[in-house]
């Protein structure tokens, strides 16, 4: 029963790991600037559709041009995209990574606050949803079936989003590999391109409800660095203690 304890224990201690003061600081700018451009652009994108003019302007050409591009080839693969970031592939697929990623550490911090920018996009994506109440684009473009929900912002590119960057940043955060990192965040890139060009391509989308959803992915990305640079980060003369406290151990 002792050994059960410790181990149910260990899951809530969170790992603290000294870091250079400039590399701290750095993560702190890295949080105020991400979540400063998320506020900005999503504000831009949030007038522009209230104003129809602005960003929303390239709504319209870039669905015509989509359009054109459709095949039944290029179809399929945006179909089976739409799937994969789709309400219901996406989050038995974040609830495996967590899960499998909380059992297979010792420690659950980073899947838990994984599980939770997921959780705070989605809250956050419903209720923009009721205040904006935007309008799909015509149904008779949709190659999915219908919906008629509304689409400001995109739920699926949000969700692509949080668990993409979100889940870059936590697992690149504790490694001193760069050229991984920077691998890791590109693959992120394209797993966000792809996602929302397959909303759009499908015809469930205009392109501002996706640059909304990238922005308010980036204040949440914002929030979870200084959330977990806060936690985690600690400078030399820094003392590390406390019941949920300790050293981070190459090892764990």
């Amino acid at each position: 029963m002792g050994q059960k304890w410790r181990v149910f224990h260990d899951k809530f201690v969170v790992e603290e790991r000294y870091m250079d003061p400039a590399d701290r600081r750095g993560l702190y700018r890295a949080a105020i600037i991400l979540a400063a451009a998320g506020v900005v652009l999503f504000a831009a994108t949030l007038i522009s559709v209230l104003q129809a003019d602005g960003l929303s302007a390239a709504d319209g050409p870039v669905r015509d041009w989509l359009l054109g591009l459709r095949s039944q080839a290029l179809t399929v693969v945006m179909i089976f995209l739409a799937v994969v970031f789709g309400p219901i592939a996406l989050p038995i697929i974040v609830l495996v990574v967590v899960v499998w990623w909380g059992l297979a550490a010792k420690h659950a911090w980073r899947p838990v606050l994984l599980a939770s920018a997921m959780i705070t996009g989605v809250i956050i994506s419903q209720i923009i949803l009721q205040i904006v109440r935007r309008s799909r684009p015509p149904v008779d473009q949709m190659l999915f079936g219908v919906d008629h929900t509304f689409s400001f912002p995109s739920g699926h590119v949000l969700g692509a989003c949080d668990f993409l960057l979100v889940g870059a940043f936590l697992v690149y955060s504790r490694r001193s590999n760069p050229r991984a990192a920077v691998l890791g965040f590109t693959g992120a890139g394209i797993g966000i391109f792809l996602a929302a060009v397959s909303r759009l391509y499908l015809g469930y989308h205009w392109l501002s409800d996706t640059l909304a959803s990238v922005s308010l992915s980036l204040v949440i990305l914002g929030g979870v660095i200084a959330l977990d640079t806060w936690r985690t980060a600690r400078v030399p003369g820094e003392q590390i203690a406390g019941t949920f406290s300790k050293v981070e151990s190459p090892r764990d």
